[in-house]
């Protein structure tokens, strides 16, 4: 898997310092996918140039976990379309009766990763990485969310 991160990093820079123009790099809303170790539906909206909320729905192995974030974007000089993100949020998860006996949790998350709009196309990708800490028996930090989504920008 860090392999995978590394070469879509790599990606996202060569992709970014093309020298094109800031017109067709931004976005206001977009809905897509996000894997990790499971699969999850994503929807970003821009709130403003410097802010978005984000809302994931991902399932995998051990249950199912819904959390909203808030991301300040900055641009990343010389990389039309390439900007970094961090911010604070929080989730509820519900696991498995075979995990944790079936538990429903909560936590706080932060997130901090790499947003690529590609010029003239509907398409956004990002690469993140998103720490959290459940409030339930046994769970406390949690350092392997995040993951690599695929959006259709609107």
């Amino acid at each position: 898997m860090k392999t995978l991160y590394c070469c879509f990093f790599c990606l996202l820079l060569a992709a970014g310092v093309s020298g094109q123009s800031i017109k067709g790099y931004t976005y206001k809303t977009a809905l897509g996918v996000k894997v990790l170790d499971g699969a999850g539906i994503t929807l970003k909206s821009f709130m403003n140039s410097n802010t978005a909320i984000e809302g994931v729905g991902f399932f995998w192995r051990q249950g199912f976990r819904i959390t909203g974030l808030y991301e300040i974007h900055g641009n990343i000089s010389g990389a039309p379309g390439l900007k970094w993100y961090v911010g604070p949020g929080a989730h509820i998860g519900f696991y498995n009766k075979d995990y944790f006996s079936g538990s429903t949790t909560a936590g706080v998350d932060g997130v901090l990763g790499l947003d690529f709009k590609v010029n003239g196309a509907p398409i956004n990708f990002s690469i993140d990485w998103q720490p959290s800490f459940e409030f339930a028996s046994n769970r406390g930090f949690i350092s392997g969310w995040g993951g690599i989504a695929v959006r259709y920008t609107f």
